[in-house]
């Protein structure tokens, strides 16, 4: 089945994960995306190695799955000659360069449209399009830094902390995807592209649109997270076992009783401070020792199986080992077994979106640095004697 984003044609200039990561879930989508990479140097990704040992990189394998990889120099006369060949057939061009970059080499959204009206072109950043720090490099921890995000984490008088993952990086990515989608279906009835400007910054503000709602009509900052979330007083929060770690999703009023009953603990449900819909500041405090006390009797796996049994939200608290190996999380195609074109087995990350006419269908691996370049400048009219000279002249 043809994905839903099948005929739609991609050209990606993206470095490490903004651009690259939402071009991949375009190529999920069906489109065709094509890399354009710096010739023998190619994606900043590519040089994050998994270790001294072992050269392959997780966030390039990631970022760049599906795609076709063209090596050119757009700094070059011959560069732009090819990129310029390229945009007359292309539908988006995504790029995630210094502000202003593109406009130097002369590709611009302004030029570019004028050699294709429709071409949407999305550009990602960290700081913003504009404003005093526009022209400022960074990346996943300048988002989260800058965000706000890294003061939430934690505990009270522990030091700040980023998230374990590229999330600033991850949510910039899709929000130029929905960006993007946007584009094209407005495209279909004004037959014109547009300019998209994504950045780490305002994804990390958006990302926490509730929390910074409550300081907008506050004044006040919601807070570190405390094992749970600053502002949700109640028992949402993870709390640890006898060998781990679980997480309780909140007790709503009519379902406490139950709650109580199932870790053992009657004596809670006659307390009649814990019977409103909120709990006073000391009685949550109080409250919360008992029910840590009470988790440390028995195991993750133990408790699981308890709070199923009686209609209680929970989830235990996983690493990425135990996730890969969740029964429900291959049923979904979250994480999935491919095989390659050469046959070979690889286990990757599945696409988070399910479409019943129109399925997403990841790619098993990454492009080597410039393997389809000649194949596309051929598809472009480049003869074979223009593709050696622009070779030799250091373009592609």
């Amino acid at each position: 089945m043809s994905g839903a984003l099948s005929g739609i044609k991609v050209l990606e200039m993206g470095l490490l994960i903004q651009g690259p990561q939402a071009a991949a879930l375009l190529s999920d989508m069906g489109a065709d995306v094509i890399k354009i990479e710096l010739p023998n140097i190619g994606d900043q990704g590519r040089y994050i190695f998994l270790s001294p040992e072992d050269m392959r990189s997780a966030v390039f394998t990631a970022c760049n799955r599906g795609k076709k990889s063209v090596t050119i120099d757009l700094r070059t006369s011959g560069g732009t000659e090819v990129f310029k060949s390229l945009v007359k057939s292309a539908d988006v061009v995504i790029s995630n360069f210094t502000p202003g970059t593109l406009e130097e080499w002369g590709l611009g959204y302004d030029e570019l449209q004028k050699i294709n009206a429709g071409i949407i072109c999305a550009s990602g950043s960290t700081f913003g399009p504009v404003g005093p720090d526009a022209q400022r490099e960074g990346a996943d921890l300048a988002g989260q830094s800058a965000g706000g995000l890294v003061k939430t984490t934690g505990r009270d008088g522990d030091p700040p902390s980023p998230v374990g993952a590229f999330i600033a990086d991850h949510i910039g990515s899709l929000n130029m995807v929905a960006g993007i989608l946007a584009a094209l279906h407005a495209r279909n009835s004004s037959g014109l592209g547009q300019q998209i400007e994504v950045s780490l910054l305002g994804g990390q503000i958006w990302a926490q649109a509730s929390e910074y709602t409550h300081y907008l009509m506050t004044k006040k900052v919601p807070g570190r997270s405390n094992f749970g979330h600053p502002m949700i007083k109640a028992a949402y929060r993870i709390f640890q076992t006898k060998d781990g770690w679980l997480g309780i999703i909140g007790v709503p009023p009519d379902a406490r009783d139950a709650f109580f009953l199932a870790i053992e603990r009657p004596d809670l449900a006659l307390d009649e401070r814990t019977q409103g819909p909120i709990m006073a500041p000391e009685v949550l405090s109080e409250f919360i020792t008992e029910l840590e006390k009470s988790f440390l009797e028995k195991t993750t796996l133990e408790w699981c199986e308890i709070l199923k049994n009686a209609g209680v939200r929970y989830a235990p608290v996983r690493d990425y080992a135990e996730v890969v190996n969740d029964e429900g999380v291959r049923a979904n195609g979250y994480i999935r077994d491919l095989v390659d074109i050469d046959g070979s087995l690889n286990t990757v990350v599945g696409s988070p979106i399910k479409m019943s006419r129109t399925p997403l269908t990841p790619g098993a691996l990454p492009p080597d640095l410039g393997a389809d370049t000649d194949e596309i400048l051929k598809q472009e009219g480049f003869d074979k004697e223009s593709i050696e000279r622009l070779r030799k002249e250091g373009a592609v």
